[in-house]
C-alpha cells in the first residue's frame, strides 16, 4: 500500500465525527477546519496540497497545491502524525448535521469522485486532486460546478454529507435521476450527465430547478437528503432583516406583525 492503513471509529447520530487511530510514524491529512481532538504524541504539520508525492519538488508541490484553488479549497491541507511509540488518536467533526462516510478506496478501484465541499479526512498518501467535466451542460448547469473533487490511492477517506444518506448500486445500464445537489459522490464507473426538466410548467413552476442529474452505472452513488447550500437558503429565506426580531416562518402577519410588534426596522 501507498496510503497509510488506519483504524477509525465514528461516533454520533446527527452530528458525527470520526475518531482516528494512528500507530507510530502513520499520518492522516484533513481539510482545515475539521480537526476537534488529539491526543498528546501526535504532530500537527501545515503542508502544500495533499503531500501525497514524496519526490514531486517544489515546482510539483505548487501545482498541486493551486489545483485545490480551482475547488474553492485552501492552498494548505493540515497534517497529522503519531511520532511517539504507541498507537495515538485525532478526531475530525463534521461541519453540519448529517452523516460521515467511510470510503475505501480499494473496493471503488482506486479512484472516488464528490462534491468539492464533501472531502473531510483521509490517510497520508491519498491524492485529493480535481476532475474537470468533459460535457459543456455539466459544467454550466450542474449544480456541482465544472469541477469536483476526486480521491484517489489505496487507503481510507472520509466525506461528509447532510441529513440522511442512501448508496445505490447502479447495474450496467441503470440509470438514476437525482438533484444535482443531493450528490454526495460516485464511483468512477459511474458516467454523469445533466438533463433539463421536461415541460413548460415544470420549468417555470416547478420550483425544482431546471436541471437533475442523470448517474448511469456500472458503480456505486451516494445520496443526501439535505444539502448544505438547501439548508442556507432555507435559513436566510426566515431569517429577520436588519438583524430585528422574526415572527417565524409561519406568521400570517409577517412584517405587519412587526410594525404592531413595535419592531418597524426593516
Amino acid at each position: 500500500m501507498t496510503a497509510h492503513e488506519i483504524d477509525y471509529t465514528i461516533y454520533g447520530e446527527e452530528m458525527q465525527y470520526v475518531e482516528i487511530e494512528l500507530d507510530p510514524q502513520e499520518g492522516v491529512i484533513a481539510e482545515a477546519g475539521s480537526f476537534m481532538m488529539m491526543e498528546d504524541g501526535i504532530k500537527m504539520d501545515t503542508i502544500f496540497g495533499d503531500g501525497s508525492q514524496k519526490d514531486e519538488g517544489f515546482m510539483g508541490k505548487i501545482f498541486g497545491a493551486g489545483k485545490r484553488l480551482l475547488t474553492g479549497e485552501s492552498l494548505f491541507m493540515t497534517a497529522f502524525y503519531n511520532e511517539v511509540v504507541g498507537k495515538k488518536k485525532v478526531s475530525f467533526a463534521s461541519p453540519y448535521p448529517g452523516k460521515i462516510i467511510p470510503i475505501d478506496l480499494t473496493e471503488y478501484g482506486g479512484k472516488f469522485v464528490c462534491q468539492k465541499d464533501a472531502f473531510l479526512c483521509a490517510a497520508k498518501g491519498v491524492s485529493v486532486g480535481i476532475e474537470f467535466s468533459r460535457k459543456l451542460g455539466r459544467g454550466l448547469f450542474g449544480g456541482e460546478g465544472f469541477i469536483m473533487q476526486k480521491l484517489e490511492g489505496d487507503g481510507m477517506a472520509f466525506v461528509h454529507a447532510g441529513g440522511t444518506t442512501a448508496r445505490k448500486e447502479l447495474a450496467v445500464g441503470e440509470t438514476l435521476k437525482i438533484d444535482t445537489g443531493c450528490i454526495i459522490g460516485f464511483s468512477k464507473g459511474v458516467n454523469y450527465d445533466i438533463e433539463m426538466v421536461k415541460g413548460i410548467k415544470n420549468t417555470i413552476f416547478g420550483g425544482e430547478g431546471l436541471f437533475f442529474a442523470n448517474l448511469t452505472g456500472p458503480g456505486v452513488v451516494y445520496i443526501q437528503s439535505l444539502p448544505f447550500s438547501r439548508l442556507a437558503n432555507r435559513v436566510l429565506a426566515v431569517a429577520p432583516r436588519g438583524g430585528g426580531k422574526s415572527r417565524g416562518e409561519g406568521s400570517i402577519l409577517g412584517g405587519l406583525g412587526d410594525l404592531l410588534d413595535g419592531d418597524n426596522s426593516f
